[in-house]
């Protein structure tokens, strides 16, 4: 098989939970752009009308449904509608997710970086918990288990989930059911691999670093931040959308046909340790 074939989702019909911004927009994209039908599900409709103008302006195969990971009933209808609009299932990225508001440190910037009462274990009301789980593990879980309803009949298939470095490696930035959720994503990430090889679906996730996206109330777009991150990172810069492309269109792809129940982490050396 030629290279540019490995690579190839031509034809393929795929779905991107939150895919409406962020990480999730780029994986929409990297799929567009290489021949892919898309399916862009996420709570925001207007920001998915005004992605699926855009991308159906350059003449790529997009569309979009208002649908909420938390309301699994809706989710399914969205999953078999894109099923019925583009004829297949190839692809579905369990992708959407929420931040958890504060951790117990309270911001990125400087060398002082003073504890946060609103992010202490004993203020973290049941509902920002319970919220959180809901979104960003349970969310996931809804998510697989309606792509493998016509994957496994179909015997073939890709679900590729957006964990995070977080799962691994604590941030006292991050509220803590954030990583607790990633966590969970990660483990789940193996468990339904396992299950689903005999099928011949693969189940793999992304762990992304440090990125500038909407998460976070738009915190990761500060000038200032950026560049604090960006000082004890081995590559000396933030990663961006685009810088996450590459890595979605492998998994998606018969590039990544031997390759299930892995986690591999984005980041520009985050894991590896700070430098000066």
């Amino acid at each position: 098989m030629k290279i540019s074939q490995l690579f190839s989702v031509e034809g393929y019909g795929v779905v991107v939970t939150g895919g409406a911004s962020g990480l999730g927009l780029a994986y929409a994209e990297a799929m567009a752009e290489n021949g892919a039908a898309v399916t862009i599900l996420d709570i925001d409709g207007p920001r998915i009308e005004q992605e699926v103008q855009r991308l159906k302006s350059r003449g790529l195969q997009v569309r979009g449904d208002v649908a909420d990971v938390s309301d699994h009933p809706a989710l399914d209808r969205a999953i078999d509608n894109a099923y019925k609009a583009h004829g297949r299932l190839d692809v579905v990225f369990a992708n959407a997710g929420i931040d958890s508001g504060p951790g117990f440190i309270g911001n990125w910037v400087g060398t002082e970086r003073p504890r946060n009462p609103q992010g202490a274990l004993e203020n973290y009301t049941d509902e920002r918990w319970n919220r959180v789980i809901d979104i960003n593990l349970t969310g996931i879980f809804a998510t697989l288990r309606s792509a493998t309803r016509i994957m496994k009949p179909q015997r073939s298939g890709r679900l590729i989930v957006t964990s995070s470095v977080a799962s691994f490696q604590c941030e006292p930035a991050i509220g803590s059911a954030y990583m607790a959720a990633k966590a969970g994503v990660t483990h789940l990430t193996r468990c339904v691999a396992q299950e689903l090889a005999a099928y011949n679906i693969t189940v793999n996730s992304i762990a992304p670093g440090f990125f500038v996206t909407n998460i976070g109330g738009g915190h990761a777009k500060n000038p200032a931040t950026q560049e604090a991150v960006a000082k004890v990172l081995p590559m000396h810069r933030v990663g961006f959308p685009d810088d996450i492309k590459g890595l979605a269109l492998f998994l998606a792809s018969p590039a990544s046909a031997y390759l299930t129940g892995q986690q591999i982490a984005i980041d520009g050396g985050w894991t590896l340790g700070a430098v000066d």
